[in-house]
C-alpha cells in the first residue's frame, strides 16, 4: 500500500527528529540539573504564594460580593423590617431567592443565613426559624457578642439538621445594615472541603507537599491527605485574613543527582548529531518538496487564468487556495440548506392553504416531513398570547430560542403518543402543527386534547408563556388539511369569549356562525338612550351586553366590530353637543380607544376598557347637560310642538324620545315656563287651528279633525265643546251667520 505525502514526510523527518531531541535532552540535563538546584526554592515559594494568594483572593471576593449584595439589594433591608412570614411570604421568598443566587454564584459557599434582632429570628435557605430552634445557635450567639470581628473564623463543625451530619466550614459574619448596623447580622459559611480540593488541584503530590497549620501549631490540613511530609520545609507563608500558615517543600529524593555523572562527551555527540541531522533534513526536504512544487505549478496556472497572482510563499498560496475552496463549499452547503428549509416551509404553507395540490405527492416524497404515509391527519394552531409583550420582554435571539423550544416540545409529546408531527411558524405569533398517525394507532379527539393540554401546561410552568391552542378536525388525506386548518383558525377566533390559556376543540364550538346583530343593536340603542337622558341604567345594560357575548361565544373580530358600532351610535347622538364631546370622538382619541381594545386579551379586559371610556364620556356629557339652560331646552321644545301639534302621536313620551329627557321632566319644564300643563298647551294650539279652519274654510269636520291631530270627529267634537263651549258645527254657524 502506497503511503501518502503526509506519511512520507512523517517517516522521513521523525527518526532524525527523535534522535536529535533525545541528544539535546541529555545535554539539557547537564544545565538544568545545576539550575534546578538554585531555582527549586524560588519556584516552590512562587507556587506556594500563588496558592495562598488564590485562596485569599477567593475569600476576599466572597466577602466583597456579600458586602455589595447586602448594601445594594433592598430585599435584605425589607427582611430586617420585622415582617411576619404569614403576612408577607412573597418577600421572604424573594430574600431566600437572592441568598440562593449568592450560593449559586460561588461554589465555595456552603450556606448563608440572616439574623434579625427585632424578633430573634433566623432566615436560612430552608425558611424562617427562631433563634432557640436554630442549629447554629451557639456560633451565632458568640458572633453577637463579638460584633467587630473582620476575619474568618477557625474551622468548625456546622450541623446539617436535615441529614444529622456536620460539615467543616469557616465563617464570616457582618452586622446589618452594612457597615455597623444593629438590626441584624449575616453569616456566610465556606466549605472547607472546597478549599481543600482547590489546594489539591494546585499541588502535585508526586513532587511537593503542603501543610496548613494554625497559630497554635496544630495541623489543619495536609494536601492529598498526607499528614506527614517527607522532605524539608522550604517555604512558610502566613495568611492574614484566616490566620493560617502554609508550609511547603519538595519531596525527598535525588532527582537531579544522577545528572552529574553524565560525561561531557555527550556535548561532542550532541554537536555531531545536530550536524548530521541538518544534512539529512536538507536532503529529505529537497526530495519531498517535489509534490509541493507540482501543486504550486497547478495553483499558479489557475491564478493566471483568473487574473490574480499571489506573490507569497508556497504554503501561503496553498493555504489561500484551500481556504477559498472551503469557503465556497461551505457557502454552497449553507445556501442549499437554507433553500431546503424555505422549500419545506413553503410546502407546509401550500398544504394548509390548499395551493398547488397537484404536486403535493411529489413534493412530500422529496422532503419526507413524516416518516410514514399517515392514514389520519389533523392541524393544530398554537398562538402566543400578548405577542407584543412577548417581543418587548425578550431579545430577538431569546425569541428564536423559545420558538425553537416550542417546536421541539410538541414534537416530543407527539412521539410519546405514537404520532408524528411537522411544525412550522406560519406567522410571528402562530405556529402550525400537522399531526399524522396510522390507522392502527388508537388516537382520537381525547388524545389530541390531552396532547395539547400537556403542552399548554408545560409551557406555562417552565417557560412562563401564555398560549392559545386550537385543534382542527381530523381528516383522511393531505388534500383535506385546509379544512382542518380553517377549523383550528376558527377555534382561535373565540379567545375573548372562551378565554386564554386553554385548548379549544373546533368540534366543540357552538353552532352560531350567523351573527344576530339586531339584538345587539337594540341593546346599543337602549344604552345610547340612557346616555341621552342621563340615566345610570346604561351600566347594567353594558354588563348584560358582555354576558350575552359570553353566552353566544361569538368571534373576537365580531365583538370589536359591534363595539365600534356602539361608539358610532354615541357619536351620532351626542358627539355634536359640545366641543369637549366632539374632541372625545375625534379620530386621534378614537384611535387610542380602538388600540386599547385590540390589546385587550380577555373579554373582561375589553369590558374594563369600554367601561372606563364610557364612564369618562358620561361624565363629560352630564357636565355639558348641566351647563345648558333649561329655558333653551323648553324653548326648543315649544317650537317643535307648535310645528308638529297636528301629529296625532305627539305626547310626553314622544317628546321624551325626541329630546332624550324623561316625560316627567318635560312636564315639569312646561309647568315652570308656561304655567300650564303640556296637554293644555297642546289642546290650545289645536283648538286655535280648528277655530280658524271652521270659520275660514268649508272643509268637513272629519278632515279638520285629522288636520289638528285627532283620529276621528267624535273625539275632536267632544274636546272642542269642552274647550270652546259649543260644538264644531255650532261654532261654524255662529262665525259664518253672526247675530244682527
Amino acid at each position: 500500500m502506497r503511503r501518502n505525502w503526509s506519511s512520507r514526510m512523517m517517516f522521513s523527518y521523525f527518526p532524525i527528529f527523535l534522535l536529535t531531541v533525545s541528544i539535546l535532552i541529555f545535554l539539557s540535563f547537564l544545565i538544568v540539573g545545576e539550575l534546578s538546584r538554585s531555582e527549586t526554592n524560588k519556584a516552590n515559594e512562587i507556587s506556594t504564594g500563588y496558592i495562598v494568594d488564590t485562596i485569599q483572593r477567593s475569600l476576599g471576593e466572597i466577602e466583597l460580593s456579600m458586602l455589595q449584595e447586602m448594601e445594594t439589594n433592598p430585599v435584605y433591608n425589607d427582611f430586617l423590617g420585622s415582617f411576619k412570614q404569614e403576612e408577607d411570604s412573597t418577600r421572604i421568598y424573594d430574600t431566600v431567592r437572592q441568598m440562593n443566587g449568592m450560593l449559586y454564584r460561588n461554589q465555595l459557599i456552603d450556606s448563608i443565613y440572616l439574623y434579625r434582632s427585632s424578633d430573634q429570628t433566623v432566615l436560612t435557605l430552608n425558611g424562617l426559624k427562631t433563634l432557640d430552634a436554630f442549629v447554629d445557635r451557639r456560633f451565632l450567639e458568640q458572633a453577637l457578642l463579638d460584633k467587630k470581628s473582620s476575619s474568618w473564623s477557625a474551622p468548625r463543625d456546622y450541623p446539617q439538621k436535615i441529614t444529622d451530619r456536620t460539615s467543616k466550614v469557616i465563617s464570616l459574619y457582618k452586622q446589618l445594615p452594612i457597615p455597623f448596623g444593629a438590626e441584624g447580622m449575616v453569616v456566610i459559611n465556606i466549605n472547607m472541603y472546597g478549599i481543600e480540593r482547590m489546594i489539591d488541584d494546585m499541588t502535585n503530590s508526586q513532587i511537593s507537599f503542603m501543610r496548613i497549620i494554625n497559630d497554635e501549631g496544630e495541623l489543619l490540613y495536609a494536601a492529598h491527605g498526607e499528614a506527614e511530609s517527607r522532605g524539608e520545609v522550604l517555604t512558610s507563608i502566613r495568611s492574614e485574613n484566616t490566620g493560617w500558615t502554609f508550609q511547603s517543600g519538595i519531596r525527598a529524593g535525588q532527582l537531579f543527582a544522577w545528572v552529574s555523572v553524565v560525561s561531557y562527551i555527550w556535548i561532542a555527540i550532541g554537536v555531531l548529531t545536530v550536524i548530521l541531522g541538518m544534512v539529512y533534513i536538507f536532503y529529505i526536504t529537497r526530495k519531498n518538496y517535489r509534490p509541493i512544487q507540482v501543486m504550486m505549478n497547478r495553483i499558479q496556472a489557475l491564478q493566471l487564468q483568473g487574473g490574480q497572482l499571489l506573490e507569497n510563499s508556497e504554503l501561503v498560496v496553498i493555504d489561500h487556495a484551500l481556504e477559498s475552496l472551503i469557503e465556497q463549499t461551505m457557502h454552497y452547503e449553507q445556501r442549499h440548506h437554507e433553500n431546503l428549509l424555505v422549500h419545506r416551509r413553503q410546502l407546509f404553507l401550500d398544504i394548509i392553504e390548499g395551493e398547488r395540490i397537484e404536486a403535493i405527492a411529489e413534493r412530500l416524497h422529496q422532503f419526507q416531513p413524516l416518516p410514514m404515509e399517515p392514514d389520519k391527519l389533523v392541524f393544530i394552531a398554537v398562538e402566543i398570547n400578548q405577542y407584543g409583550e412577548f417581543r418587548k420582554n425578550y431579545a430577538a435571539n431569546d425569541q428564536n430560542m423559545l420558538k425553537f423550544t416550542l417546536m421541539n416540545l410538541f414534537q416530543e409529546f407527539m412521539e410519546e403518543e405514537r404520532m408524528y408531527g411537522w411544525s412550522e411558524w406560519i406567522s410571528g405569533s402562530r405556529m402550525g402543527v400537522l399531526i399524522g398517525w396510522e390507522q392502527t394507532s388508537a388516537v382520537g379527539k381525547e388524545t389530541l386534547k390531552t396532547l395539547a393540554d400537556n403542552g399548554l401546561r408545560w409551557v406555562s410552568d417552565n417557560l412562563g408563556l401564555s398560549l392559545a391552542i386550537g385543534v382542527g378536525t381530523i381528516v383522511d388525506s393531505w388534500e383535506q388539511v385546509p379544512a382542518s386548518c380553517h377549523a383550528a383558525d376558527t377555534a382561535l377566533q373565540h379567545k375573548l369569549s372562551l378565554g386564554q390559556d386553554m385548548v379549544v376543540m373546533s368540534e366543540e364550538l357552538p353552532d352560531k356562525s350567523a351573527l344576530q346583530s339586531y339584538k345587539y343593536l337594540q341593546t346599543f340603542s337602549d344604552i345610547v338612550r340612557d346616555f341621552r337622558i342621563a340615566d345610570e341604567g346604561w351600566r347594567a345594560k353594558l354588563d348584560g351586553l358582555f354576558e350575552t357575548f359570553r353566552n353566544d361565544s361569538i368571534k373576537d373580530e365580531q365583538i370589536r366590530m359591534l363595539l365600534h358600532a356602539l361608539m358610532q351610535m354615541l357619536d351620532r347622538e351626542i358627539g355634536d353637543m359640545s366641543d369637549r364631546l366632539r374632541k372625545t370622538f375625534d379620530a386621534s382619541s378614537l384611535r387610542v380607544f380602538y388600540a386599547e381594545l385590540e390589546e385587550a386579551s380577555t373579554l373582561h379586559h375589553v369590558q374594563l376598557v369600554l367601561l372606563h371610556w364610557l364612564t369618562e364620556l358620561y361624565r363629560i356629557y352630564v357636565s355639558v347637560n348641566e351647563t345648558k339652560s333649561y329655558k333653551a331646552m323648553i324653548s326648543e321644545m315649544k317650537v317643535y310642538i307648535e310645528e308638529n301639534f297636528a301629529n296625532p302621536d305627539l305626547s310626553l313620551k314622544h317628546l321624551s324620545d325626541r329630546f332624550q329627557i324623561s316625560g316627567k321632566y318635560a312636564s315639569y319644564l312646561f309647568k315652570e315656563e308656561f304655567d300650564m300643563k303640556f296637554v293644555d298647551f297642546l289642546m290650545q294650539l289645536r283648538m286655535q287651528r280648528a277655530e280658524f279652519l271652521l270659520a275660514g274654510t268649508s272643509e268637513n269636520i272629519q278632515d279638520i279633525a285629522l288636520k289638528v291631530g285627532y283620529a276621528n270627529s267624535i273625539t275632536f267634537g267632544r274636546v272642542f265643546k269642552r274647550i270652546v263651549g259649543v260644538t264644531p258645527g255650532d261654532y261654524r254657524k255662529l262665525k259664518m251667520k253672526p247675530e244682527q
